[in-house]
């Protein structure tokens, strides 16, 4: 929401004459598949949206989908990252990410840097799912071996029996995937209690679990975190730079901003985009064929583009380390693999 606003403010003069952005905002309640379809089909029908945008939860976003085709009603995803979404609907664009997107990269990376055993935790839903699979395939094909996989009701937040059960395993390493939030949290506080790091289990994941904001209710306890994402706010690119200023100025440094908020940002930046193409006239087609060919140089994240055939994002992925800069934690990239598509698409191509 801080994100979508702020790209707003700063671009709002920039939008063709007489042209005006309306958000109209509804809560979706959480992961909530028949609340968000109810509220999509609300915002069609009866506020008569041009567009519909944001969506964190990938249940939700699976549900609103069918949605777009019926009405021919383009959705613009800011974060939902199942990987299967944008095939429900041929009116779906989404600027944010997969799962299989960041998490095949971190199974990469570890069998490539020693790690020959592996066990995986995630939580039981669409994207924790993509997640198990995403890096199994990315550390086997490598040479790994996963030697236990257990998948986590999104009802459950104590982790310590989960987490003992994996220690006794005696794995080299742990992909876990869990919602961003209080879930990570719960995770890091269940890691540390149980003594993990110190038996000498490397810790690997994805953004969700290393969240920027999340990072100051976690201690030090993730440092050394090597996670996989498509953006951190300590990256010293100049885009982001120029950024952080304005949400900075905007929101004073309380609010970090992280992957959710570039989503936004970025979403928005599609959107006026289209907008000043088509000099704010368009039909649902017209703005689905400028999403699908839609490119920026200069987000925050570095250079982003829409894959034509999928209508998923094609972006850099970032390695990072979870390190002290200043007198706070951050999540310091350290490798790029650049300019990333959705590599489930390209190894299950449409039938």
């Amino acid at each position: 929401d801080k994100g979508v606003k702020l790209y707003i403010k700063e671009h709002e003069k920039d939008l063709p004459p007489g042209v005006k952005i309306e958000l109209v905002t509804r809560d979706n309640t959480g992961p909530n598949p028949d609340v968000a379809k109810r509220v999509a089909q609300e915002l069609i029908t009866r506020d008569h949206v041009q567009l519909l945008a944001g969506e964190i939860a990938s249940p939700n976003a699976a549900a609103i989908a069918p949605l777009t085709a019926e009405a021919k009603t383009p959705f613009v995803i800011m974060n939902a990252a199942g990987v299967n979404i944008p095939r429900i609907s041929p009116y779906v664009v989404r600027v944010s990410f997969t799962l299989w997107q960041i998490s095949m990269p971190m199974g990469q990376w570890a069998a490539k840097n020693g790690f020959k055993k592996a066990y995986i935790a995630v939580s039981d839903f669409i994207p924790g799912h993509d997640a198990e699979a995403a890096f199994t395939k990315g550390f086997t094909d490598n040479g790994g071996e996963i030697i236990g996989t257990t998948r986590i009701p999104l009802s459950q937040l104590d982790f310590t029996p989960i987490l003992q059960r994996i220690k006794d395993a005696k794995p080299q390493a742990v992909f876990i995937f869990v919602p961003a939030g209080k879930y990570a949290t719960a995770v890091m506080k269940a890691w540390a209690d149980l003594g993990l790091k110190d038996a000498g289990i490397q810790l690997v994941t994805t953004q969700d679990v290393m969240l920027d904001e999340e990072l100051p209710n976690m201690g030090d306890i993730p440092l050394g975190i090597v996670s996989t994402g498509n953006y951190s706010s300590a990256a010293t690119r100049p885009q982001n730079k120029a950024f952080l200023t304005a949400w900075n100025q905007a929101y004073t440094e309380k609010a970090i901003p992280d992957m959710f908020s570039v989503g936004g940002w970025d979403g928005m930046a599609a959107i006026f985009d289209m907008i000043k193409a088509t000099k704010g006239k368009f039909t649902p087609d017209e703005a689905m064929n400028f999403f699908k060919t839609w490119k920026n140089p200069d987000s925050p994240r570095g250079p982003i583009a829409i894959d034509p055939e999928t209508r998923d994002i094609i972006q850099n992925v970032y390695l990072r380390r979870v390190e002290k800069v200043g007198d706070r934690l951050a999540n310091v990239e350290f490798e790029t693999i650049p300019q990333v598509k959705d590599p489930w698409k390209e190894l299950n191509p449409p039938k």
